[in-house]
């Protein structure tokens, strides 16, 4: 693999008394996409807020670019280079696009991601600068999601569940540009639930399985593997 951008090295999170990540171990490459797929409930957005921070693990290590990130408080993990696009989306719903996008700018330092760059590469919210972010559409909401955190100029990028609630059409704008941000350089960590679009996308692939990383190996190899996912994720 490349050199990670990302890692995990036996994380044990917990909720309350709830074991929910149990020696968890992942790397992401530089530039490199990683899958992680599980059932629901599996830890997958567990495992993104132990890397943003907001669920500081109990045991192991969470290295950001070669810096161990491990506890640090979210803004210190941000400022450090990696960004979310939440589950759900989670946009300012009362601010329009443009403050939307202005509000979560990275000052302070160069950046090629600027309030242009976002418009030129979603022009869908150029055209609706002016609007709040209520009455867009879930998937110009998603696009809305997706330029905000790369106003924070991030170099990891999690993105957690992006399809959720879209119709077909927008998923697949989505991914399109999912595959563009990969290959501008950012190293990404996309959890999904079709594993599917997982397969299509991604360098490398995790599967969670209660908690616990059940299968880590390259896209490619499980492709090449014939993988049977039924015994992980329940799909036929």
């Amino acid at each position: 693999m490349a050199n990670s951008a990302l890692s995990l090295t036996g994380i044990d999170a917990f909720y309350g008394d709830s074991h929910v990540l149990q020696g968890v171990s992942l790397a992401l490459g530089e530039g490199h996409l990683l899958g992680l797929i599980g059932r629901n409930g599996a830890g997958k957005s567990t495992c993104m807020n132990v890397i943003v921070g907001l669920l500081p693990p109990r045991a192991g290590r969470v290295e950001l670019l070669g810096r161990d990130v491990t506890r640090l408080p979210p803004e210190t993990i941000a400022a450090c280079g990696v960004a979310l696009v939440p589950q759900g989306r989670r946009v300012f719903r009362s601010l329009t696009v443009r403050e939307n996008l202005a509000v979560a700018a990275r000052r302070g330092r160069q950046s090629p991601w600027s309030m242009e760059t976002v418009f030129a590469m979603f022009p869908t919210l150029r055209a609706r600068h002016g609007q709040l972010a209520a009455y867009l559409s879930g998937g110009e909401q998603q696009m809305l999601a997706i330029g905000r955190a790369l106003m924070a100029n991030p170099r990891v990028l999690l993105m957690d569940e992006p399809s959720e609630g879209l119709a077909p059409q927008i998923v697949a704008d989505v991914m399109a540009t999912i595959r563009k941000l990969k290959e501008s350089g950012l190293s990404i960590l996309l959890v999904e639930q079709n594993p599917k679009l997982i397969f299509e996308i991604a360098d490398d692939i995790v599967i969670f399985n209660s908690g616990r990383v059940a299968v880590a190996a390259t896209a490619a190899e499980l492709k090449r593997d014939g993988l049977d996912l039924r015994q992980h994720l329940g799909v036929f």
